[in-house]
């Protein structure tokens, strides 16, 4: 997955994760260090015993991994700290909130299943979209039955809450 920062400004409104993202989150945070880092290391320090620095291609690119390595490592321990992990779903009132799985029917009657997560955790592609979104905004606080419309750059969208729970697929209570 590709890295991903937030764009909430600093002193902003809460960003909220899921247990599920903060352990993604903590995982790359842990590869890096454990895994990464060390191999990037080593190859630095090999290339660097070939000799001159300044033409040393291997030197010169592992360099630059070490700082974006560095970088995300950074990113990823200032960013834990700004994040609230919410891990009791809320009042289950049948409204869509944090954490929530919402299915939807679409126009031409596509059903589609998303979770509603914070923005450093969304992938689309696998059905997790941030509540900061179009379709996370529109979505939150209403109901099975409820239609909403979703503003988009190429057009409106109209989709109907087919369910709302609070369980991932495969799971029950």
């Amino acid at each position: 997955m590709a890295a991903r920062r937030s764009a909430r400004p600093e002193g902003g409104l809460p960003s909220y994760i899921t247990p599920e993202g903060e352990a993604r989150l903590r995982a790359e945070m842990e590869r890096l260090w454990s895994d990464e880092r060390p191999k990037v290391t080593l190859e630095v320090k090999r290339a660097a015993a070939h000799g001159d620095r300044s033409e040393n291609a291997e030197y010169i690119y592992g360099k630059k991994r070490l700082r974006e390595i560095d970088g995300r490592l950074r990113f990823l321990a200032k960013r834990l700290e700004q994040l609230t992990v919410v891990r009791v779903p809320p009042a289950l009132d049948g409204r869509v909130y944090f954490g929530a799985w919402v299915t939807v029917e679409g126009e031409d009657a596509e059903t589609l299943r998303y979770r509603l997560v914070g923005p450093d955790e969304s992938d689309v592609d696998a059905g997790l979209i941030s509540i900061e979104s179009p379709v996370g905004r529109a979505l939150m606080g209403r109901v099975q039955g409820d239609e909403v419309v979703v503003q988009r750059p190429m057009g409106e969208l109209t989709l109907e809450i087919v369910s709302v729970d609070y369980d991932a697929p495969g799971t029950s209570k």
